[in-house]
């Protein structure tokens, strides 16, 4: 009898996030086909910013969604005629008496909205006249673009989705400022990788919380939580794993509680980030609102979930520790467990020069929350702070003679910058998938936003707490495809970001669903690359971590709930 080997999950081969946009672009662009450009009316509301002071946001008007329809020429020639002999409405309108007069007198057949609109009688003011009627409602169009072209050459073809993407936006915003971001965050940290002054404080951490073993696995908790929240750590962890796998063993527990304390603790601060430049920033950044704003309320989320989180971790390890063998991996760990001390043993020197770095870290992250708090700090700001921290990182350890020279900074910033190179380009390639939708713009018809009406009308009536929660729900299962956080929050927010106007719930809780989502399911879900990295060190099989890893899902699930609600009754803005 035939004994069938069981398939090894951890070795699934799953598609590049590239190849997965390019799915996306090309099912977007058959889409266009199926599905008729709408559009929106928009208006300006006032509201209070990260200062406390009075901005305004153009905002989707409830209730104005139309196709888009040809001009019903008859109907709008015979509206002009009428307000021509109403001088009063002509003023109210801004609309000049010879402009009127020149396209009344070219003639119907000559009519078009173009001609209108420079004469002020834009779609939306003749809509707001006269509703509907001004449309031929016999045919809907459709805005599909063409295989390839640009602007200037035949008109925007989706193959050229990438570049389009790219140079889109401004320094403000996406994609182009974001993108930016990326880059000089990417080279920032890659000196101070560089430096080793974040391997030396993290082992060094590991050798002080010897003997206090109950105190060192919530401390450790935090500190890879922080970790995540502040610089997204992720790929990082995998050779402090190489450390903290047998350290943690050597303690009295498991493998799987290595990778809680490290992996899943960075994913659990990435969740509840109020600062992360690849997470937060980029979400806030593509719905348009100030980018890491409601720093305070998610400053409390991290805190509280950080810690309950560990405390959940603690109850699973004080088990294992207890009793060892009823660990799930207690037969993998054995290879650990027979050359335990000589692992445990192994560390890093600390030096003067990895603690002044690490102080000016602090120092420059306690200046971002300062200036996007108090100063109203945007992109340009905070991408130019993120430089600083990593140019006097390097210049110190060239002072302390760290290892590094003039040249090893500018070495490590381009390398710093090239490993993030991908993720910046994975914005630009969303982006180009609204492109291929037919823009973001609500007032423009497009695809998306007829897209956005159908799904606004599958939420019609439903309570703004529950419209989050779905939104949460939809993050949640997203991720387990995607699992790039910048890529999933250029995929999502241009769609969920208005989607949360129509629902009556706050762009910054589209943000918070987006991060909560994103961020716990990273723990989980096979198709990230980090955490089958921190498997394959811990030496732990898939299908066994998600039998533990399962639960705690279902305690994150449970925790971002509870946040989503916290945060539609507070009104997070």
């Amino acid at each position: 009898m035939e004994i069938k080997k069981k398939r090894d999950l951890t070795k699934v081969t799953t598609p590049h996030t590239y190849v997965i946009i390019f799915i996306v672009v090309i099912l977007a662009w058959l889409l266009t086909f199926l599905v008729p450009a709408g559009k929106f009316s928009t208006t300006e509301v006032q509201y209070k910013d990260a200062n406390g002071e009075t901005a305004t946001r153009t905002v989707l008007e409830d209730g104005t969604f139309r196709y888009d329809y040809p001009l019903d020429q008859e109907f709008v020639y015979d509206k002009l005629e009428e307000l021509k002999k109403d001088p009063q409405e002509l003023k109210e309108l801004e609309v000049p008496e010879a402009g009127l007069d020149e396209v009344i007198a070219a003639g119907e057949n000559k009519l078009t909205q173009e001609t209108l609109d420079e004469i002020s009688l834009t779609d939306d003011t003749l809509y707001k006249l006269y509703g509907e009627d001004i449309y031929n409602k016999s045919e809907k169009i459709h805005k599909t673009a063409k295989i390839w072209g640009t602007d200037d050459f035949g008109g925007f073809g989706f193959l050229n989705f990438i570049f389009e993407g790219l140079v889109s936006g401004d320094k403000y915003g996406s994609a182009v400022g974001i993108v930016a971001l990326i880059l000089v965050v990417g080279g920032a940290f890659g000196i101070i990788m560089r430096t080793g002054a974040i391997d030396a404080g993290i082992y060094a951490f590991i050798s002080k919380t010897r003997g206090m073993e109950k105190l060192a696995i919530p401390l450790l908790f935090f500190a890879f939580s922080l970790g995540g929240a502040t610089f997204g750590m992720a790929e990082e962890v995998i050779p402090f794993s190489m450390v903290m796998v047998p350290f943690v063993i050597a303690l009295g527990y498991d493998s799987i509680v290595a990778v809680t304390v490290t992996y899943v603790a960075s994913q659990v601060g990435n969740a509840a980030s109020w600062m992360s430049p690849f997470s937060v920033a980029v979400a806030q950044g593509i719905a348009g609102i100030p980018v890491l704003s409601g720093a305070n309320f998610r400053l409390i989320m991290w805190f509280v979930i950080t810690g309950l989180s560990a405390t959940y971790l603690m109850i699973y390890a004080e088990k294992i520790r207890k009793n060892p063998t009823k660990s799930i991996v207690y037969d993998s760990d054995a290879h650990f467990r027979t050359s335990i001390e000589k692992t445990a043993e192994e560390q890093k020197p600390f030096l003067l020069g990895h603690k002044i770095i690490l102080l000016e870290m602090v120092a420059v992250l306690i200046w971002i929350i300062w200036g996007v708090t108090k100063k109203g700090y945007y992109i340009p700001e905070i991408a130019s702070q993120f430089f600083v921290m990593g140019f006097v990182s390097g210049v110190t350890a060239v002072i302390f003679k760290l290892g590094m020279g003039w040249n090893d900074i500018a070495k490590s910033f381009q390398a710093g910058a090239a490993d993030l190179a991908g993720t910046a380009i994975v914005v630009g390639m969303a982006k180009g998938i609204l492109l291929v939708l037919g823009g973001s713009d609500a007032n423009v018809p497009s695809a998306l936003n007829t897209i956005l009406h159908s799904i606004g009308t599958l939420l019609t009536g439903v309570p703004s707490m529950i419209g989050a929660w779905i939104m949460y729900i939809f993050q949640s299962l997203f991720n387990l495809v995607v699992t790039s956080n910048s890529g999933q929050a250029a995929l999502t927010m241009p769609i969920m970001a208005p989607l949360a106007d129509l629902v009556h719930v706050p762009r910054q809780i589209a943000v918070l669903a987006f991060q909560l989502g994103a961020g716990f399911v990273d723990a989980f879900t096979p198709v990230s690359a980090s955490l089958i990295g921190v498997l394959g060190v811990a030496r732990i099989e898939w299908a066994k971590w998600a039998k533990f890893q399962i639960k705690m899902q279902g305690f994150f699930f449970l925790l971002g709930t509870i946040f989503i609600m916290i945060a539609v009754a507070i009104g997070l803005q």
